[in-house]
């Protein structure tokens, strides 16, 4: 696969009180293991279409030219959507430069960051605007508020050449804008939701006006799954497996993302979205923690040694051992305290740094798993998706809640509504 998972540092047998018993993991492990079969039996029923999507292509012909368009039209793209309508896309789209238009994300809702894109030029900009229910609030006023700024500052380009929809099949807000101004539409797989959608062509078509390589990004996922499926030792059903047995054995409460690679930094922030929305319902669940190494070593490490021991690790090193500038000797100016920088890259240190991380929290009996990677490229991206992906659904399963929904935001979405009419009726009533 495109990563090594090493465990090993987190039972009791390797670090002592602060680790998990492996009796009690592996009665998890085998109930993980068996729901994995039973949803793996849905594969080509469209019952469980994220398994079906790693190994398709039929739909990639579409999504290139579609992406060929937008990158010979453009020198920015726009995309407008929220949570997991944009984080899957920017973190593809963060491992690398893109090789295409400047892609620029308007995931976060307020109104600074939209007014400075929208005060760039428009002639040579597009948009893409992205919502599985058509509705979602915030991506609804962006498409509208796009589309009267590019009114007249198009260099006479249409709206249907300058704005691309992607919505859920059916009536909704956002088709109905997208009718209103012919504006083209392409169907966001309705049986597949927003956090899980990276897959799709909510990632790939991103992925492809960036000139990422999505086909990979699927191949890594495929070899993820195709292993998980027949392996009931996977890494995935390890992980599931592990993270509820810490939660229930030591009181873990929070799970800590930490790549050693800069460039995996937006996926730890896909990864916040897919644990917290899936599993924090009925009292259950861990939070997820973003950090990144080596900064985060001069920020949150110290609580995570010395702070409470209610915390697992998961380190993503990557091999960069002789990567950038090396440190002559020279440059050291003879000075005995720097010493050890002398002939090393700035690679080399990075990398010793993450080890030394990982050897230090296991030194302090804080649970701790490192998955080591050789290269940040779109297969062994592919593998990190699909793996967390399938390691939150097992956990899901394990906590006995539903990892697809979401009832707790739609509440705080229907009380959004309900203060901005409550506002405009207070308006009304004044200037009457």
């Amino acid at each position: 696969m495109g990563y090594e998972h090493n465990v090993d540092a987190c039972f009791a047998d390797r670090i002592g009180p602060g680790g998990i018993a492996r009796a009690g993991f592996e009665r998890l492990r085998a109930e993980a293991g068996d729901a994995l079969g039973r949803l793996a039996a849905l594969q080509g029923s469209g019952r469980m279409a994220l398994f079906d999507l790693p190994a398709t292509r039929a739909d990639l012909p579409v999504l290139q030219a579609e992406a060929a368009r937008f990158r010979a039209d453009f020198d920015r793209v726009i995309v407008l959507g929220t949570g997991g309508s944009s984080l899957g896309a920017m973190a593809l789209t963060a491992i690398g430069v893109p090789d295409g238009p400047e892609l620029i994300f308007l995931d976060n809702f307020e109104p600074y960051g939209l007014d400075r894109a929208l005060a760039g030029d428009l002639s040579r900009t597009g948009f893409i605007a992205i919502s599985k229910s058509g509705g979602t609030a915030e991506t609804v006023a962006q498409f509208l508020a796009c589309i009267a700024a590019a009114e007249g500052r198009t260099g006479g380009r249409s709206m249907s050449r300058t704005f691309l929809c992607i919505a859920g099949p059916g009536d909704s807000p956002m088709r109905r804008i997208a009718r209103t101004h012919a504006i083209p539409v392409m169907d966001h797989p309705p049986e597949i939701g927003g956090r899980y959608s990276v897959f799709t062509l909510v990632g790939m078509l991103p992925g492809l006006i960036g000139g990422y390589d999505v086909a990979a990004l699927r191949a890594g996922a495929a070899e993820v799954l195709s292993q998980a499926i027949g392996d009931p030792r996977s890494p995935p059903v390890v992980g599931a497996a592990l993270q509820v047995a810490a939660a229930q054995q030591r009181g873990i409460r929070a799970s800590v993302l930490m790549p050693y690679e800069s460039r995996l930094d937006q996926f730890s922030r896909w990864f916040c979205q897919l644990w917290a929305e899936s599993l924090g319902k009925d009292g259950m669940g861990t939070l997820p923690v973003r950090a990144l190494g080596p900064v985060d070593q001069h920020s949150q490490l110290q609580l995570y040694l010395e702070g409470p021991p209610d915390k697992l690790f998961t380190l993503i090193l990557s091999d960069q051992r002789g990567q950038g500038p090396v440190i002559s000797p020279q440059a050291t100016g003879g000075d005995p305290a720097l010493a050890y920088l002398a002939g090393h890259t700035l690679g080399d240190v990075a990398e010793a740094e993450g080890r030394a991380t990982a050897a230090t929290l296991i030194a302090r009996g804080r649970p701790t798993r490192v998955i080591r990677i050789e290269r940040v490229d779109e297969f062994t991206l592919g593998s990190l998706f699909m793996h967390f992906m399938v390691e939150t659904i097992l956990a899901a399963h394990l906590m006995a809640v539903d990892p697809f929904d979401q009832p707790a935001v739609e509440e705080g979405k229907k009380r959004t509504r309900d203060y901005l009419l409550q506002a405009q009726a207070e308006r009304e009533r004044d200037a009457g």
